[in-house]
């Protein structure tokens, strides 16, 4: 079958399509447009960046960011190395103290950017920490690379792999305590585990946490000036230097509304596949689209308040990046909770506080906070209490700053973002299988059975996070297998964003 007969015809004509502008969709887009291709993208809202929009969600002159608020991956991941969003103009504020896991009785175990000073303040479990994490972010580069691959080609770094796969296997089974003897360096590993969205004594959610606690010593948590949106603004400009187009305010609904194209890449969900393409599918495909699993879900709550978040721990006051749910035993509960489809009663709630390092996001001597708290998937509930009520558990007096709220349940975070199947935010269940072998078991999981058509969302390797490369791997195949162009993708972005590279400018 021909990727022409597919698409619509009278539409003109590209070389390329993409649809979706979160940061693979545009990854993707910018490799294709760096290659000399000509590339036209469409985004369903009326705003660009899929989970990295910035908007004043409460109150006027609050400026919240809808999904994605910290961002390790984007100094972290091959792909935005090689676009450098210091050279178009995106400033990365680093908190002093990447992130901090409050305890009960004020209390609190912090991870500073320093590997040292951490190891220091977590006492009996400092070495411990030092000897767990040390090696990692030593290693950190290929330690990305490695994370960030398409979990198909035999490993670059395979000491590094090695490395990891041993650290992953300790802390993703029963010996996760074997390691450590006090109770603050154990909460601080797993608040950042349960970013998975998963119970964190597993493969996944391990390898989550050991990456994410790497690279807060190795390059820092970093919180963009202005909010999430300048990241993929930053994105769409080079892809209109390259002569990319973007067409926001279009959903798609079928391959056919397309204009013809060599290659298409829907960076879009399962859901999303079947239901643009589904009656073109293979059954045995679309069989296996339709068995996967969604995964954990959130319920997201902004704050607009009077006044900083009065921490019990006053070093709390410093950090970008907070994990709210007491002990490592209650984080290991309230996963196991929200996995089997209940809801905790005191739930992991994840927090930022971009105000730390960005006085920008709201008035004078005014705060914004950004949470959101686990939750089964597709759940109604309005949680936005019990968040408060874990907020007040570590800053009592909380409840009095708050000035306005603004929640998007779970069962309506599709409104924003349709990736977002029920709340999902990770593009699928974090379970080990579903990480390597999504979105179905196949040698490509990027290409599907229409040619010329590939997904490349965060159901695809390397999954969820803001880095690109979902996108970049999808692109990569598509030049080798469309265009017959071998170039390392990566390499293709660099040389055009230093102004090296050339594009094609012409209009269809």
């Amino acid at each position: 079958m021909n990727l022409a007969r597919l698409n619509g015809s009278g539409r003109g004509r590209v070389d390329a399509v993409v649809v979706g502008s979160g940061p693979n969709g545009l990854a993707g887009a910018l490799v294709l447009a760096a290659a000399g291709l000509e590339v036209l993208v469409y985004e369903a809202a009326d705003t660009i960046g899929g989970g990295t929009r910035t908007e004043e969600l409460t109150l006027p002159g609050f400026r919240h960011d809808v999904c994605s608020a910290v961002h390790p991956m984007v100094l972290a991941s091959p792909f935005f190395r090689a676009f450098d969003l210091s050279r178009h103009g995106v400033r990365l504020l680093q908190p002093e103290i990447p992130y901090a896991h409050p305890l009960d009785g004020g209390r609190a175990a912090l991870a500073w950017r320093d590997l040292e000073r951490t190891a220091q303040g977590l006492g009996v479990d400092g070495p411990a920490w030092r000897s767990l994490l040390g090696p990692l972010v030593e290693r950190w580069r290929p330690l990305v690379d490695t994370a960030l691959s398409d979990f198909r080609s035999p490993p670059r770094h395979p000491g590094t792999a090695l490395l990891m796969a041993l650290r992953i296997l300790e802390q993703g089974s029963a010996l996760w305590g074997v390691r450590f003897r006090g109770d603050a360096a154990p909460a601080l590993l797993t608040g950042v585990g349960a970013h998975a969205i998963a119970p964190p004594r597993a493969i996944a959610p391990a390898g989550v946490g050991l990456v994410l606690a790497a690279l807060a010593h190795a390059v820092g948590w970093p919180v963009p000036q202005g909010g999430s949106h300048t990241i993929t603004r930053a994105m769409a400009a080079e892809l209109t230097r390259l002569g990319g187009r973007i067409i926001t305010g279009r959903r798609i609904d079928t391959l056919a509304e397309l204009p013809r194209a060599r290659a298409v890449l829907l960076d879009v969900a399962p859901a999303g596949l079947l239901r643009i393409a589904g009656d073109l599918l293979p059954d045995r495909y679309g069989r296996r689209l339709r068995a996967f699993r969604p995964g954990g879900a959130a319920c997201k709550v902004d704050f607009a308040l009077s006044g900083p978040v009065p921490w019990a721990s006053p070093e709390c006051a410093r950090a970008g990046t907070l994990h709210l749910v007491g002990s490592r035993a209650e984080a290991l509960a309230a996963e196991q909770a929200v996995a089997a489809g209940r809801h905790a009663r005191r739930p992991y709630v994840l927090a930022v506080q971009p105000g730390v390092v960005d006085s920008g996001r709201a008035p004078a001597g005014h705060h914004v906070l950004w949470t959101y708290a686990h939750v089964p998937n597709g759940s109604p509930r309005d949680v936005s209490d019990q968040v408060i009520a874990q907020v007040e558990r570590f800053a009592p007096g909380f409840r009095e700053l708050i000035l306005a709220e603004h929640v998007v349940t779970a069962s309506r975070a599709h409104l924003h973002n349709p990736n977002y199947v029920g709340g999902d935010i990770s593009g699928g269940a974090a379970d080990l299988w579903q990480m390597i072998m999504r979105p179905v078991p196949r040698l490509d999981p990027y290409r599907t059975p229409l040619p010329g058509v590939y997904l490349c969302s965060s159901s695809t390797p390397p999954g969820p996070a803001v880095h690109g490369m979902s996108g970049v791997h999808a692109a990569g195949r598509a030049l080798r297998h469309r265009f017959g162009i071998n170039a390392d993708p990566l390499d293709l972005v660099a040389s055009a964003v230093s102004g090296n590279g050339s594009a094609r400018t012409e209009s269809p």
